[in-house]
């Protein structure tokens, strides 16, 4: 009997997972595994926790509702703590495990992670097989290869629509046979030294984790409310949840798969039309797809603060005071005090503000971009890794825009986006 353990990690879904779809034709038995690596709950080298409150209870709804969907195919889902090349080895030694499944990693410290594994497993003779299952676009099927990469967007996005094509999603396995599991003890988060959650009747929508969630809010915004048909006209805007897909914190953890997004839209665009902001959430799902393969072009670039530049960057002094007025929204600068104190109190922020907020802290308060990568990586529900660091490069100067750095009039962002002042208004009350 050939036994298998999927390692989930940012891919908790059953549909077009083709990890799990994978470890299911070639096993005959599967163990559903993840693991809470200890590394993601320590500080970082800026000073902020890698993961923050708001990510690691929709993370913890999001596991709580894939074992939920497990065992309704005879499944389930075993939770470890600690490092994964430790907890992995040990499950493979425990219920003889011949293989280990697991989606693909292209950032530098998942990277080194997966190799820890594979290395560690190979000692019992396990195997350890990866697929890429976070993209719209498979890297395999670009008409270039990743050192080839356009480093100018518009130049990937104009090659890869007329010479690569989407392949079709995989569809949710009906049954998943596996070794009697125990039910699943899922922690809080006091456990990771973290505090509740406390919800805010303002923010923009009440994210819940999981893949349920996550189809619910995508059959919300397409076909009972074709909020899509609007998309590109809201998108700028910063108050209400169907201004824009809000799908990131789905997609971010993989409870939400790009090309299921892709072809529910070819569906609503069948029955409904397409339009300028039907294409325009294809071309922000491709902007997605640009930042991962960055991140696999140029390592670990992205976290240096010369970023994928060649000239080199002066090193900043640390600016701990302008630092703490920006994350405590106490600038003086209203439009940027109410976006940061949206951030700090639900863990989201508009793509307006993340610009606006970014290009403010660079550019007026001088400090360095990475400390504003890092606290939204601790902050954001919807932190990705690639995305994140690879937006914030941009606007640094550092990374993709072909423009050098981006500086945004603030004055004229807020008269712009909040003429009436309702959105400072909102986040300005105590």
């Amino acid at each position: 009997m050939k036994r298998s353990i999927v390692w989930f990690k940012t891919d908790l879904r059953l549909h077009d997972n083709e990890t799990l779809v994978r470890a299911i034709e070639q096993s005959d038995e599967i163990i559903p595994v993840y693991c809470f690596d200890e590394n993601h709950f320590k500080q970082t080298a800026f000073g902020f926790q890698k993961t923050g409150n708001f990510r690691c209870q929709f993370l913890l709804e999001a596991l709580e509702d894939l074992d939920s969907n497990l065992r309704l195919l005879g499944s389930g889902l075993v939770l470890v703590k600690g490092k994964p090349e430790i907890e992995l080895y040990k499950l493979v030694k425990q219920f003889s495990v011949q293989s280990i499944f697991a989606k693909r990693e292209v950032a530098y410290e998942e990277k080194q992670t997966q190799a820890l594994v594979e290395k560690e497993v190979w000692k019992l003779q396990c195997s350890f097989e990866s697929y890429s299952t976070s993209t719209l676009y498979h890297a395999q099927d670009l008409p270039f290869s990743i050192k080839d990469i356009p480093d100018v967007f518009t130049t990937f996005k104009r090659k890869i629509e007329h010479e690569a094509a989407i392949r079709p999603i995989f569809q949710k396995p009906l049954k998943i046979a596996s070794p009697a599991l125990p039910v699943m003890q899922l922690p809080n988060l006091k456990e990771f030294g973290l505090n509740a959650v406390v919800k805010d009747n303002r923010a923009v929508l009440n994210f819940k984790g999981g893949e349920r969630e996550a189809l619910k809010r995508l059959t919300h915004y397409l076909f009972d409310t074709q909020s899509v048909s609007k998309y590109k006209n809201t998108r700028n805007e910063l108050l209400g949840s169907d201004y824009s897909s809000k799908f990131s914190p789905w997609l971010a953890i993989g409870c939400l798969s790009p090309r299921e997004i892709y072809y529910e839209l070819k569906k609503y665009e069948s029955a409904f039309g397409a339009n300028d902001s039907t294409d325009w959430l294809i071309y922000e799902l491709l902007w997605r797809d640009y930042f991962r393969f960055m991140m696999k072009k140029h390592h670990n670039k992205y976290f240096l603060l010369s970023g994928i530049k060649a000239t080199e960057h002066t090193n900043k002094a640390f600016d701990a005071e302008n630092l703490l007025k920006w994350i405590d929204g106490k600038t003086g600068n209203d439009f940027i005090d109410a976006n940061m104190n949206e951030l700090k109190l639900t863990g989201f922020m508009s793509n307006r503000g993340r610009q606006n907020v970014a290009s403010y802290l660079c550019n007026d308060l001088h400090v360095d971009w990475r400390f504003g990568a890092a606290y939204f990586e601790q902050q954001l529900i919807d932190y990705d890794v690639c995305s994140n660091w690879g937006n914030w490069a941009y606007i640094a100067g550092v990374g993709n825009d072909p423009r050098g750095k981006r500086y945004f009039n603030l004055e004229k962002q807020a008269l712009q986006y909040d003429p009436k002042k309702t959105y400072v208004n909102t986040w300005l009350k105590n």
